[in-house]
């Protein structure tokens, strides 16, 4: 199974999230896409930030009849940072071709990422572009380093398994601009959270119950 990896705070997930998602699926030839719905990303503000059991529930409705799995597993993992998820994920399902998948907003602040060059050396990374963004990723540190290791969607996706296996590989994909944000619905809907309020939600990877909250922390 070759597998996409896109991870997030899904505060909430919208449908931005799964028009790329299946974008990448598509220009890379990949089975599936798994959401990795962070408990707590440590390059973002606690504040505003929803329960995972909310952040996760909205994940389910978007990823709804696509080949997308939103999984809290990075809280059963006990890893935040994403050099330690890949290495646990790679060692979990040694059977599985991962791809990480991110915008070119996260690219062009990489270099500030934990042991970012590993994260390169672990699985191919697919960038897709994001409006604002591209030039600032183009001329980041990590660019600069990771230039030399350019392939293209198509012999990536015609290589296959092949280039799964041949690490670091960089592959920057072009998009049509989506204006969708989560901080645009958090400013619009700052009670997105709400709606999610009490509903159960089973990870569909891990089968884990995640424990429900209402959007000021108290267990219900």
């Amino acid at each position: 199974m070759r597998t996409g990896l896109l991870g997030g705070s899904f505060n909430p997930a919208h449908g931005g999230h799964r028009r790329i998602t299946r974008f990448a699926i598509e220009a890379l030839g990949l089975d599936e896409a798994w959401w990795l719905v962070s408990p707590g990303n440590p390059l973002k503000p606690k504040k505003g930030m929803a329960p995972l059991a909310a952040r996760l529930k909205s994940a389910e409705v978007q990823a709804h009849r696509a080949p997308i799995v939103p999984t809290a597993i990075e809280a059963e993992l006990g890893t935040r940072y994403t050099v330690d998820t890949l290495r646990a994920l790679k060692r979990r399902y040694p059977k599985r071709d991962f791809v990480w998948l991110m915008g070119s907003d996260n690219l062009a602040q990489f270099h500030r990422w934990k042991d970012w060059r590993v994260i390169a050396r672990t699985m191919p990374i697919a960038v897709i572009a994001r409006p604002g963004y591209n030039a600032a990723a183009m001329a980041s540190p990590a660019m600069a380093w990771l230039r030399q290791y350019r392939v293209s969607a198509a012999s990536f996706r015609k290589r296959g398994t092949t280039h799964f296996g041949s690490t670091p590989a960089l592959i920057f994909m072009a998009f049509d601009p989506d204006p969708r944000s989560a901080t645009a619905i958090r400013r619009d809907d700052a009670d997105w959270a709400l709606r999610y309020r009490g509903i159960p939600v089973r990870d569909r990877l891990t089968f884990r119950q995640i424990p429900r909250y209402n959007p000021q922390g108290e267990a219900v």
